[in-house]
């Protein structure tokens, strides 16, 4: 198992490991030994494969574990599951000496996480992500919320996990389609600050060491977050690819997946960047063929008109100015602050066909 720690918040750890689900009792038991109440919140698709362990192990831990279940897809990050869910909580009078489990993949744990900042003011919560995605990004970093109209995540607030459990063996059981998503973002980490990350990509078949993948990713994004835990500054990285990537979830009324429209958003912002020669051939040439080898999309039926008034609600902007984040090295990008007017230009030029040179 690997253990690593991040100092915000009140501190946590986050435990990667096999077979390591049935620990969850004894570790909620040591962070909360006053707690009687969790409330598991998961989604219909996990409640059948890992709901009854996680409420076994809570149960010998002297925990009363109740359950709730939302429906899968982004569709129930809404006002209307999330006040739900808080009258649910409401109803069953936890307590702030009581913690919630977000048990499921970035939706839950967005919703969890939220209903968890703002039920009573702010409860504890601890994260144990079953897919890929949320292991590697949204598990870890604080960062909660639901969907507005308007856009994605605009509802929300920063509030750290207790601690995080990432059990391997759980990603056996996602369907090759979830899986590939989540290597979106792990090639994300990649591309933003780990040459190391995408050449044991480029050598080797992923499922052959995703302990240690996984460990790297959490590792690059608690390096980035532990200097910028509100997302003032150098956090903004980690939002590569998502600014185009969330107007392609918002036009497509979410029918693309998140990592499917991170992956286009990636390869649009590489696009452009190449065109003004400010990055080399080989980030494109890298990022193109990573994300083909995962059967990842690098292209959108979005034109840049559809696409630039989709990005005008994302959440990096700020006033008349928007921040992207551009490759401009192998395994390196930067912060470019441009003004708002300027992405429809960044966006044009990323749709220009630009075949990189395997």
């Amino acid at each position: 198992m690997i253990r690593i720690s991040v100092s915000l918040g009140e501190g946590y750890d986050v435990n990667i490991g096999q077979g390591i689900l049935s620990s969850i009792g004894d570790a909620a038991r040591r962070l909360f030994p006053k707690g009687h109440t969790v409330a598991v919140v998961t989604d219909d698709n996990v409640k059948e494969l890992y709901l009854e362990p996680v409420l076994n192990a809570l149960t010998i831990s002297g925990f009363r574990p109740l359950s709730y279940s939302i429906l899968p897809g982004e569709a129930s990050k809404s006002t209307d599951t999330y006040f739900a869910l808080l009258n649910w909580l409401a109803s069953n009078h936890l307590t702030r000496s009581d913690i919630i489990i977000a048990l499921g993949g970035g939706v839950v744990g967005d919703l969890a996480g939220f209903a968890a900042a703002t039920y009573l003011r702010g409860i504890s919560y601890i994260q144990i992500p079953t897919t890929l995605l949320a292991m590697v990004d949204s598990s870890v970093g604080g960062k909660t919320g639901i969907d507005l109209e308007s856009g994605k995540n605009l509802a929300g607030a920063f509030h750290q996990p207790s601690f995080v459990l990432c059990d391997i063996n759980m990603l056996n059981t996602l369907p090759i389609n979830i899986f590939n998503d989540g290597m979106a973002e792990v090639i994300k980490y990649g591309m933003l600050c780990g040459p190391k990350l995408l050449n044991q990509l480029l050598d080797s078949p992923p499922k052959d060491k995703l302990e240690q993948i996984i460990a790297e990713c959490i590792t690059i994004k608690r390096n980035i977050i532990q200097k910028d835990e509100f997302d003032t500054g150098e956090r903004k990285l980690l939002n590569f690819g998502h600014t185009i990537g969330h107007a392609i979830e918002l036009l497509s009324d979410y029918q693309i997946s998140h990592g499917a429209a991170v992956s286009i958003g990636m390869a649009i912002i590489t696009r452009a960047a190449l065109m003004q020669k400010l990055c080399p051939h080989e980030c494109l040439n890298v990022l193109t063929k990573l994300l083909s080898s995962f059967e990842l999309p690098i292209k959108t039926n979005y034109n840049a008109k559809e696409l630039y008034n989709a990005a005008l609600s994302d959440k990096k902007r700020q006033g008349a100015f928007i921040t992207i984040i551009v490759p401009t090295a192998f395994g390196k990008c930067e912060l470019k602050t441009i003004p708002v007017e300027a992405l429809l230009n960044w966006i044009e030029m990323g749709l220009e066909p630009f075949e990189p040179s395997f």
